[in-house]
This record gives C-alpha cells, structure tokens and sequence, in this order.
C-alpha cells in the first residue's frame, strides 16, 4: 500500500505551459516582435537546451538568466537579458492556472488519507507562489523544490531531503508521479522508488527505459493508487 505520494508541478497539476506560452508572447510584443509564434519557438528551443544542462548539474540561475538575450539575438535585437528575466519570473510567480481535474484529483488523495508531497524543479519562491496562489498549496505536507535542495531532478541527490524528512518512506510505500520522462521518471527511479510518467499527450517514449506505470489522465492515477 502506497503512504506517500511525490508530486512534479509543472504540467502535471500546474498549467505552466499556458503561463509560458502567455508571458513569453508579452515579453515578445513588448520589445516590437510582429511573428510572435516565430519567436516564441525559438525560445522554446534556447529554453529546451537550457534545461538540459541544468538537468545535467549546471548552475541554473546563471544559465536562465541566458535564455531571453540568446532568444532576441537569434531576432537581431540587443536586450538586456537578466532585466527581462526578472521581468518573466515574475509574470511566472503569477501563472496560477491548474489542469482541468487537478484538485479534485489531490481532493480524492487526501481523502485516502495518503501523505501527498511536492517534488518539483524550479525557483523556490515561484514555486511557493504558484502553489499558493493555485490553492493547491493546502494538500500538500512538505514542498522539496529544487532552487532549495541545490540538486536538480533527475540528480538523486535532490531526494535525499526526502528520505530524511520521512525516515519510513520506502519504494514500498511511496511513488512519484510527472510529466517528465527524463527528470521525474529517471530521477525516481535513480532514487528506488516507483513512479507514473503523467503523458496526457500520448507522447513516445524514446528513452531506454520505462516507468513503472503509464497514464493519459487524473482518473487512471486514481486507480493505480487504490490497487495499490
């Protein structure tokens, strides 16, 4: 029987995709870009790779701060990047849109009297903010984020605070469930524990290895956690 249930954020119960897709596009229009699609894809693609090397073990704050000068070079403008990152952050730290089903999703959990814990990549005071401003912050006993813990998902360090703060927790009695292939699901299983890759896309795993369990929606996590 499952006790303790770790929970990624970003698109898997907060919509960060819509709030980048919106706060990356204002960015866009503000400093005169006309083909916004244009531009917010190649921020995508700096932002992708960014990741990558903070998933890696790079500093992070120093590579983000980065990635909106290498997007508006590629546009032939001249920015001040760390000014407009502060300015995104804190358009982010106000992205409080939810998956349509995600409270009631954590409602049905608690009342299974499971343990549900935030284990999320990302700056700690945005992640705070968002949570709060969600709502969704009260379902939660214990946030581990990684601007904190200083180790990024998929690092197993970063679940070592973990294992410390619930000395019983155990890949017996514990999953982790994300979006991500790469930093949820490989970060779990470096760390012992079980885990359901989140992939209401029906996205292709390309990756060497599988998860534990595979959803494509809130009701399907629901019943592994009861079966269990």
């Amino acid at each position: 029987m499952f006790k303790y249930v770790i929970f990624d954020l970003d698109d898997t119960l907060l919509d960060f995709s819509r709030g980048e897709r919106e706060g990356v596009q204002k960015i866009l229009k503000e400093h005169g870009i006309k083909d916004i699609d244009h531009g917010f894809q190649i921020y995508l693609s700096i932002n992708k790779h960014v990741w990558e090397q903070i998933e890696a073990g790079k500093p992070s704050q120093k590579l983000v701060d980065t990635r909106f000068e290498s997007t508006f070079n590629k546009l032939g403008i001249k920015v001040d990047g760390k000014k407009i990152e502060r300015q995104y952050r804190n358009i982010l730290n106000h992205n409080f849109y939810t998956l349509n089903g995600a409270e009631k999703l954590l409602q049905d959990l608690k009342k299974q009297n499971l343990t549900l814990l935030v284990g999320t990549n990302g700056i700690k005071h945005t992640q705070i903010d968002r949570l709060n401003g969600s709502g969704l912050d009260k379902y939660f006993d214990h946030y581990f984020i990684s601007g904190d813990i200083g180790f990024n998902k998929p690092d197993k360090r970063f679940f070592v605070p973990i294992f410390k703060a619930y000395p019983d927790l155990s890949k017996g009695n514990t999953i982790m469930i994300g979006d991500s292939m790469k930093s949820d699901i490989l970060g779990s299983r470096s760390a012992g524990l079980k885990n359901i890759w989140f992939n209401p896309k029906y996205a292709a795993n390309n990756f060497d290895f599988k998860p534990t369990f595979e959803v494509h929606n809130y009701r399907e996590i629901e019943e592994i956690l009861k079966d269990n």
